[in-house]
């Protein structure tokens, strides 16, 4: 019997780097791990494969989805609900409200593994984990920091060196178009850009 895991954090935490470190951990006990991410996060291909990297050097393939798959479908596909498996999903905060709820049913069976932002760069939920939150057996946070040194909640979307507090939720990147901070310089930030 498994469980749902959702493991968050400030973009910049390891998240990636903890979900292949947790991917090998498994995989070293004999597990069939599949890794998944979702096909918007086009950052990482390489032949024509998908896969995840992390900032300090981890990679690996993985499957893909989008947000009209269905994970009993893909399951049912790659034949992943068995007792010896394990389904870790990258990026989760890019899966639906209907998607998560899959992922809970699965997770009855198998261990399902979720790891992502929380907010977004406007500081509201995304809609997957807004759901992860909502139904996860188990929630973790990864923590990181901010420049001043206290903990990083906050994902602000930069350009022209000014935080954006308007526009789509998706648009996909790093550090060249994001950064980590606490809410406290998010706030004097955004104050200066006023006055």
């Amino acid at each position: 019997m498994g469980k749902l895991y959702f493991k968050y954090g400030a973009m910049g935490s390891s998240k990636t780097a903890q979900a292949l470190m947790c991917k090998f951990n498994y995989e070293q006990k004999g597990f069939n791990v599949f890794l998944m991410k979702p096909s918007i996060d086009n950052r990482t291909v390489k032949d024509g494969k998908a896969l995840v990297s992390s900032r300090i050097g981890l990679i690996s393939e993985c499957l893909e989805f989008n947000k009209n798959d269905n994970f009993f479908e893909i399951c049912s596909k790659f034949s992943i609900i068995d007792n010896k498996n394990v389904l870790i999903i990258d990026e989760c905060q890019f899966l639906t409200k209907q998607q998560v709820n899959q992922l809970k049913d699965i997770s009855l069976q198998i261990p399902v593994l979720c790891y992502g932002l929380l907010t977004n760069y406007k500081t509201e939920l995304f809609e997957g984990s807004k759901r992860l939150v909502e139904i996860s057996d188990s929630l973790m946070e990864i923590k990181s920091i901010c420049k001043c040194g206290r903990k990083a909640t906050v994902n602000a979307r930069i350009i022209n060196n000014k935080i954006v507090t308007n526009g789509n939720e998706l648009d996909i990147g790093g550090d060249e178009k994001y950064e980590s901070m606490c809410y406290s310089c998010y706030v004097k930030k955004l104050r200066e850009q006023k006055s």
